[in-house]
Formats: C-alpha cells, sequence, structure tokens
C-alpha cells in the first residue's frame, strides 16, 4: 500500500484527489510501463495551510511527448497496419475528415496551451509540422 486513500492517487511524490484536474479525463497507459499517464499544467495553485500560492511551471515540452500526444489523437484514424510517424499525412493517410481534424487541433491548442492560426492550420500536413508548430508557439509563450 502507498499510504494514499481509496479516492486519491499517488505520483511523483504528490497526492491527487480522484477528481483532480491533473488526471486523465481518460485514463491512457503509459507505453512499455503501463502506468497510467498524468496530465501536465502551466500554472498549478498550491494551499498550504490555507495560504494560496501560484507556480507557473516551465513552457518546454519534449518533442517526443508532442508527437506521442498528436499519434494517440490519430490511432483511431490509422488506415492498415502502417504506423503513425513523423512523415505521415494528416488528411491523405489517415482516414479522418476535416471536421475531426479541427477537434484535434483544438484538443491538442488546449492540452498544450496554444492557439494555432486558422491560416497556419490550412499549411500543416504532417505530424512533424504539428508538432513543430505546436512547439514553436509554445516556445514563444
Amino acid at each position: 500500500m502507498d499510504g494514499s486513500r481509496a479516492c486519491e492517487t499517488l505520483r511523483n511524490k504528490l497526492l491527487f484527489h480522484k477528481e483532480s484536474l491533473f488526471l486523465s479525463d481518460i485514463p491512457r497507459p503509459t507505453p512499455g510501463t503501463g502506468e497510467m499517464l498524468l496530465r501536465t499544467a502551466h500554472q498549478l495553485t498550491v494551499e498550504n495551510d490555507g495560504i494560496a500560492d501560484t507556480a507557473t511551471l516551465a513552457r518546454g515540452i519534449l518533442r517526443a511527448d508532442v508527437i506521442r500526444e498528436i499519434c494517440l489523437h490519430l490511432e483511431p484514424y490509422q488506415a492498415d497496419e502502417k504506423p503513425i510517424t513523423g512523415e505521415t499525412v494528416i488528411a491523405k493517410d489517415l482516414t479522418i475528415d476535416s471536421l475531426a481534424i479541427m477537434d484535434m487541433v483544438m484538443e491538442l491548442e488546449d492540452r498544450f496551451d496554444v492557439s494555432i492560426p486558422m491560416s497556419v492550420i490550412a499549411e500543416i500536413h504532417t505530424v512533424d509540422q504539428l508538432a513543430d508548430t505546436i512547439q514553436d508557439l509554445r516556445a514563444r509563450g
């Protein structure tokens, strides 16, 4: 037993209530380990003895994390057994329509705290281009 109560989850020595926004809405196991993924936050409010402070977390994020998140969104649209890679052309190589692409982009914008202009979205064709766009926008802050 890790010392946590039934309604709480212990991750990285932090205790989260089962309804915490930091726990994934849809549990997704980490590839390889099977451990459940933990949502990240860009701002975290910490309460200690009634005093609340807001800590801003670093904006840097690994490109591999961006690619992994994009691939998770695109898996349901995978054609055949061909793996999704950085070179995958989203609208051509997958069975995804434009509405689903826009839904995915909005979810990625929320996940990575960025706003991708429509004119930029129109120029994105591959998974690599989408990941690069997200990372560039995050770096600009």
